[in-house]
């Protein structure tokens, strides 16, 4: 809005994922004046016409990591490709933490997971180059197999362990107190018929869905489709027993009759 805006705009206590400056980078090449992008201030001269540009949007950071996560809690041997190092940088610690091998390249990152995850002492959530709110379900899950006491707390979203009481279903172990959780690890979950709550609770349930006994259905996925293109058809690639089924409503079972 700004970049068309009369005049300057100076933006305080800006958000510095690399979104933010993958986003400015685009307006920039159809002709906005933007500086700042990546630091917590940023200013914009507005102009008043933009033209049209060609941009290649940056890889997606949380779906990298969220597929890291899957192939660590299934023992798996997995090379993530499109994929910028420096965008995962605040994940990785925490999955060598558990036992996991990462070895970054030029443009993917491979994860080779141990026989057995060990527990995370500290995970705390933060604003960017923290590590991301949005990786604190999928890492809920290693931490309820990795054998041991892991403590996960939560600094950016208020609402983000909703997904503990699906994790339960399968036999979690697990305890909130407030923005902190306490997680009981080392026991084999079980296969339950739970919820996406939300996107990234949602795959966390495919995440534990995979490391699972049994099989496990998954509500709601809706919420996964908003933020992961064919999830489905990626992790079938790499061997996961995964479908969609379409279940039809009652309303249109009662039509079709």
């Amino acid at each position: 809005a700004a970049a068309s805006a009369d005049d300057e705009t100076v933006i305080l206590n800006a958000a510095r994922e690399p979104e933010i400056a993958d986003l400015a980078d685009f307006l920039c090449s159809c002709g906005a004046h933007i500086s700042g992008a990546g630091s917590g201030e940023i200013t914009v001269c507005g102009m008043k016409k933009l033209h049209s540009a060609e941009h290649t949007v940056i890889p997606d950071r949380i779906i990298a990591s969220t597929y890291m996560a899957a192939a660590a809690v299934t023992g798996g041997d997995v090379r993530i490709l499109d994929t910028r190092a420096e965008h995962i940088t605040p994940v990785i610690p925490v999955f060598e933490q558990a036992g996991c091998k990462v070895d970054c390249g030029e443009n993917s990152v491979h994860i080779l997971a141990p026989v057995r995850l060990r527990s995370v002492q500290t995970v705390r959530t933060m604003p960017y180059p923290g590590f991301p709110t949005d990786m604190n379900p999928q890492i809920g899950v290693l931490l309820c197999l990795a054998k041991g006491v892991s403590v996960l707390t939560e600094g950016v979203w208020d609402n983000r362990f909703r997904y503990v009481e699906e994790l339960k279903r399968m036999g979690a172990n697990i305890s909130v107190d407030g923005a902190t959780a306490i997680f009981e690890g080392g026991s084999q979950l079980s296969a339950a018929p739970v919820k996406a709550v939300d996107l990234r609770a949602g795959v966390a349930m495919i995440i534990a869905g995979l490391a699972a006994n049994g099989r496990t259905e998954i509500d709601d996925i809706h919420y996964i489709e908003r933020g992961y293109d064919d999830i489905v058809g990626k992790l079938r690639a790499v061997g996961a027993d995964i479908k969609k089924v379409m279940i039809p409503s009652p309303a249109s079972f009662e039509k079709a009759n």
